[in-house]
């Protein structure tokens, strides 16, 4: 089965204040039936209080990132049996956030 990355940037959810709860309870409902499906992989949100960082091959730290890159969101990666299944958790999780997700592949890892 192939791994799938569905996404979001953080400034793509426009919500009003009031709305955030319920999008909290129908995203947490989606990634229980995901778990459910035997299907959930990893999941979670760049916490945008932590500063990256960029770390060389040698263990030198720099708070310097590349040029243009700016990862915020939420994020999920399922293991699925086609692109299709990946379309429709996709669907899923845009209506449970109120926002579209962005859709990619892992390219397959046989180590992994």
């Amino acid at each position: 089965m192939t791994k799938y990355l569905i996404s979001f940037p953080a400034d793509a959810m426009v919500l009003a204040e009031e709305e955030f709860p319920s999008v909290v309870a129908d995203s947490h409902a989606v990634i229980e039936q995901a778990k459910a499906a035997g299907v959930y992989v990893f999941g979670g949100g760049i916490d945008t209080d932590i500063e990256p960082v960029l770390v060389t091959g040698r263990g030198a730290v720099s708070d310097e990132t590349y040029p243009g890159v700016n990862i915020t969101g939420g994020f999920l990666v399922l293991e699925l049996p086609s692109r299709q299944d990946a379309v429709e958790w996709a669907g899923r999780v845009a209506a449970a956030c109120r926002c579209p997700q962005e859709l990619r592949e892992f390219g397959y890892d046989p180590a992994s």
